[in-house]
């Protein structure tokens, strides 16, 4: 059996990871799986080393204060790793957790993979230096990437974007409704406020504020990731509309089928909310120090990917100070009262999203394939 070591941190990571191991079970059926992952790795055959929420952080201020718990399981997954000796270790995104485990276990000589680039090109470029020997081989799931880090002697592959095969353009709008007795035409709010519980804690109270400030009678919902679900659900209770929490994928999306916009923190949230054709307005509050910091060194016009992708600002940024229910209750009552507003958002997301396809398959497929490449081949078979 050939043995894949793959590490997600946090749920993005868990999607990606789950849909790798069954396009890699696809190509061979010969492997097995360990690492660290949630439900959707679960779901695969991965069991956990340790919960994935132990690692559901962001910012330099919300680490410090679990930074021994963080070193313990950095020291934990390495151990397993020497202990197991895998054919290939594969790290998905996180890289404050993925890049350390990569570096200490360069001396064993296993071939090592790193799926989603590291975003150096959007702050901090100078991190590109401390590459160099970390993997065989890095994922990109954005076009522009490899030429980037092919300007650095870091040769890269594009695989496309997952979002791309994540079924968020497949949802049943009517069937949401129904569901849960909103009227056909009763304007529908889709709300994201993240995944990780710091970013959660500070975008709630904002998000809610936003709510008291948009037209009587629009239906917020809430989509819950498991990693901040109790939150989530605390965090809502005193809003001023009652929104629809929902925890189910398939409901995610036919709650996006049913919305008339949408209010998402950034990140890849916002490709969902793309592919099925939902206007947004993109919003981000995060730790006053963190954010300042970032902005020191920040080398894009843009937090959104699709504003990033597109070169212009296809949708609405309000971030931090701009962050305000004022302000964002004003971009969002622009889309859910003009209809030309809210197409004209929705067609400019048609090439952005055609520049993340891959060369050929499912972008999965092509991260699969470029992983596979690294691997002895079976027994009896040829290369």
């Amino acid at each position: 059996m050939t043995l894949i070591y793959i590490i997600a941190g946090e749920q993005s990571g868990d999607i990606l990871g789950a849909r790798l191991m069954r396009a890699i079970s696809a190509a061979r059926p010969d492997a097995t799986f360990a690492g660290i992952g949630g439900a959707g790795m679960a779901a695969q055959g991965l069991t956990s080393l340790f919960p994935m929420r132990d690692l559901a952080l962001m910012g330099l201020l919300e680490v410090l204060p679990r930074l021994l718990q963080l070193r313990g399981r950095i020291r934990q997954t390495i151990a397993d790793i020497e202990a197991r000796r895998p054919d290939l270790v594969v790290t998905i995104d996180s890289p404050g957790f993925s890049l350390r485990i990569l570096r200490a276990i360069a001396p064993l000589g296993l071939k090592r993979v790193h799926y989603v680039a590291p975003q150096v090109w959007a702050w901090r470029e100078g991190r590109v230096k401390h590459f160099p020997g970390l993997w065989d081989r890095l994922l990109c799931l954005l076009p522009f990437e490899p030429a980037f880090f092919a300007r650095h002697n870091l040769p890269a592959v594009f695989t496309g974007h997952p979002v791309l095969e994540s079924g968020a353009g497949a949802g049943d709008g009517t069937r949401f409704r129904a569901r849960h007795n909103i009227a056909p035409d009763a304007l529908v709010l889709t709300v994201m406020p993240g995944s990780r519980r710091t970013e959660v804690s500070r975008l709630l109270p904002v998000l809610g504020a936003t709510l008291a400030r948009l037209p009587a009678g629009v239906v917020p919902v809430v989509p819950i990731a498991p990693t901040v679900a109790e939150a989530v659900r605390t965090g809502t209770s005193g809003w001023p509309v009652e929104p629809i929490l929902i925890t189910d994928e398939t409901e995610k999306f036919d709650a996006f089928a049913a919305s008339n916009a949408a209010l998402t923190k950034s990140g890849t949230s916002t490709l969902e909310l793309a592919v099925a054709g939902v206007p947004m307005v993109v919003t981000y509050k995060g730790n006053p120090v963190t954010a300042w910091l970032v902005r020191r060194t920040a080398r894009v016009k843009y937090a959104c990917l699709l504003n990033l992708l597109a070169d212009t600002e296809v949708v609405p940024e309000l971030l931090q100070q701009d962050a305000t229910p004022e302000k964002l209750a004003r971009a969002l009552n622009a889309l859910l009262t003009d209809p030309a507003a809210a197409a004209a958002q929705v067609a400019a997301f048609r090439p952005v999203l055609d520049s993340l396809h891959p060369a050929h398959g499912t972008p999965s497929e092509a991260a699969a394939e470029a992983l596979v490449e690294l691997l002895a081949p079976i027994p009896g078979q040829s290369p």
